[in-house]
């Protein structure tokens, strides 16, 4: 059987086994004789064994059931989760995910062994149990009894009873099984059913099949093999078996496969006289009558209740939204021609803007479902975090606890991807540069148990996520010397700058201000990156401090990248887009309201001082010529943050949803420019990144 068709599916199953394993084990460092923890911790790992056997990555196989004889032992009380057996716990969790990176890039498990950890953790059960973890007799028992334990039995003997009934059977069946029954052998009829959680159903099928293919005939499969194979089935299937075995042996044989929640397993009843077709199928239901005391459909419900979440591919979402970004901008070119047309038909004319609105209404309510599609829990980013700072807790000798709120906030998949590593770098630095150690955060009178605070919200459009601590904050005396000594700044330009314009210095590249260079940080390659990738995500990023009391840094990013709303504008002749996200407020100002302060045209706007830049300008226009007559100028005003920026234009146009569409590589000035958009009339206006003028 091929398994590649499963390699995915594999993946993401593993990820999430490996998370859920991370997330028990910390709980189970903090509670070790929480039983449901335990249990938990012992489903994953026995889930994920199966997984990687039935992939044929038998070196992970083997790791995991190592692990899965630890967790055993914990649960039957023979050992304590003490500080060095989760150590290596967590280091056989990372091997694990090391075997996963490998076979996300190329498919196999790599040479790598870990005997290292295997060795550790055999010699911790032997400490324990006074047996090593190879024992053959354990591990047989294991085997034999766990996945029993594992799940209620679900199925009543009247259940069964239909369940092999409902077999359609025919005379050359028939034949075979009195065949078997004349050589002594015994005919069952067996219903395997599998675990609601599975997803390889069609993998644990097989396995099934091969656990038991040498011990006797498969006479009848319902549904087919060929079905099942193809997973045309829901969480249970039918065979009638012909085997010299007893229930009892056939009974473990199945049981020995992961993900089996039952088996019913009990002789089928035939008849010989049932030689039609027809005459079989109207025995079998007078039978089944006779026999059945109540519907056996817990197993099909459950099947049909798990299939309402399906995994989707994100190539096949991102061809379902250039779908709808084309319907969205044929409608903005019925749009445009209605506007063009004018009223000369007022009847007809009323008719197509009543069309017009209709389209809007479903490209509208498409694109929300699309986008609701492709949203994902921020949950799934921020989870691996806890075992993060639980390590660099150990790693600096800190004591610390990190706090999370907002993890079921949602956003687009592809920021999702993408956040990650910024959050990452963010909490390092509050773990290594905003926490003191114990002894200083005992003398100042804080709590030794420093605090990191990660939370995230939607606000709008846009999702905010702030990473604070409750450190002695950024010394904005040590960053002004060393942007001084490394020549990032001169003493001139030092004398004039504010607290905030310091601390803006961390986000360049290469500036850190670590004493010493570490593992964890002061290579100077932290917040620029961050800066850099939130940026690109069309975010933005800031950071407050107070010191003494701890930093707060502040990202903003915008629920999706594909299909936004943008306010249209023109300068000179060019229309461009400027996301709604980004404005906080349009003004139209008289000339002689803008000012000079150092050379640069500024604007007095309900009490604050707000620079300006004519947009003209900055996009180098040279044929650009204004209007004589006009003594106004129109200035929308973006904001980053707490920065606020007006922009020069000469025209509004209005607001339009725009389809996000990328400019390629051939553009030399995209900083300035986060994609292109196709206007009604066919005209293609670039959307402007205000967060690289700001």
């Amino acid at each position: 059987m091929d398994t590649s068709q499963y390699l995915e599916l594999f993946i993401d199953e593993t990820k999430e086994h490996l998370q859920s394993l991370n997330e028990h084990i910390l709980e189970l460092e903090k509670e070790p004789e929480n039983a449901d923890t335990i249990n938990e911790i012992f489903r994953a790992a026995h889930t994920l064994k199966g997984m990687a056997g039935t992939m044929g990555y038998t070196r992970m196989q083997r790791l995991t059931h190592d692990l899965e004889n630890v967790f055993q032992e914990i649960r039957n009380g023979n050992m304590k989760a003490t500080a060095k057996l989760i150590d290596i716990l967590f280091r056989g969790l990372d091997a694990l995910e090391g075997y996963l990176e490998i076979i996300s890039t190329t498919g196999g498990e790599g040479t790598e062994d870990n005997e290292d950890i295997i060795k550790d953790l055999d010699e911790l059960t032997k400490e324990g149990t006074g047996k090593g973890s190879g024992s053959e007799e354990t591990q047989e028992q294991k085997k034999e009894e766990e996945p029993a334990k594992e799940q209620p039995k679900e199925t009543s003997q009247a259940s069964e009873k239909e369940k092999f009934l409902s077999i359609p059977i025919s005379e050359y069946e028939i034949t075979a099984m009195e065949n078997a029954k004349k050589e002594g052998q015994n005919v069952f009829g067996i219903t395997v059913y599998l675990q609601e959680t599975c997803i390889l159903k069609a993998a644990r099928a097989f396995l099934v099949f091969k656990s038991v293919e040498s011990k006797g005939e498969l006479i009848k499969s319902v549904p087919s093999t060929e079905k099942i194979e193809d997973e045309e089935f829901d969480f249970d299937f039918s065979w009638i078996l012909a085997t010299k075995e007893d229930k009892d042996t056939i009974r473990k044989l199945i049981m020995n496969v992961s993900e089996i929640a039952d088996v019913a397993i009990d002789d089928f009843p035939y008849s010989v006289e049932s030689t039609t077709e027809k005459t079989e199928k109207k025995e079998t239901v007078v039978k089944a009558k006779e026999e059945k005391k109540e519907p056996a459909k817990k197993p099909a419900t459950k099947g049909k209740v798990a299939s309402r979440s399906v995994r989707v591919d994100i190539d096949k979402l991102d061809v379902l939204m250039n779908l709808v970004s084309e319907l969205i901008i044929a409608k903005n070119a019925l749009v445009s021609v209605s506007s063009a047309e004018g009223t000369a038909d007022l009847s007809s004319n009323n008719i197509f803007n009543e069309n017009i609105e209709y389209l809007e209404r479903v490209t509208t309510n498409l694109h929300e479902s699309v986008m609701k599609v492709r949203m994902v829990p921020i949950e799934s980013v921020v989870n691996r975090f806890p075992r993060m700072i639980r390590d660099l807790n150990r790693k600096l000798d800190k004591k610390m606890e990190l706090y999370m709120t907002g993890e079921d906030t949602e956003l687009d998949r592809t920021v999702i991807d993408e956040l990650g590593d910024p959050l990452m770098h963010l909490l390092r630095n509050s773990a290594d540069h905003g926490l003191e150690s114990n002894e200083e955060r005992v003398r100042l009178g804080k709590p030794e148990v420093g605090s990191i605070y990660l939370d995230a919200y939607q606000e709008g459009n846009n999702v905010t996520i702030e990473v604070r601590d409750d450190g002695a904050g950024i010394n904005v005396d040590k960053v002004r010397q060393k942007a001084i000594d490394k020549g990032t700044i001169t003493e001139q330009q030092a004398e004039t700058m504010t607290d905030k314009d310091f601390i803006d210095l961390l986000f360049r590249p290469s500036f850190s201000t670590a004493d010493k260079i570490s593992d964890v940080s002061g290579r100077g390659v932290g917040l620029d990156v961050v800066k850099t990738k939130i940026e690109s995500l069309g975010g933005s990023i800031e950071a407050k401090t107070v010191r003494g009391e701890g930093s707060t840094f502040t990202i903003q990013l915008p629920l999706t990248l594909a299909i936004i709303q943008a306010l249209m504008v023109e300068v000179g002749k060019e229309k461009y887009a400027i996301p709604l996200g980004n404005i906080d407020t349009i003004e139209e100002i008289s000339l002689d309201e803008i000012k000079l302060v150092q050379s640069k045209e500024v604007i007095h706007l309900r009490g604050s001082v707000i620079p300006i830049v004519r947009m003209n300008e900055v996009l180098e226009m040279e044929d650009y010529e204004r209007d004589p007559e006009s003594n106004s100028l129109i200035v929308v005003v973006v904001k980053k943050g707490e920065q606020r920026l007006g922009l020069g234009v000469d025209n509004l146009l209005g607001q339009q949803e725009t389809v996000i569409k990328s400019m390629g590589h051939h553009i030399t000035n995209a900083k300035l420019f986060s994609g292109a958009t196709i206007l009604g009339d066919g005209e293609v206006a670039l959307i402007l990144d205000t967060n690289t003028l700001v």
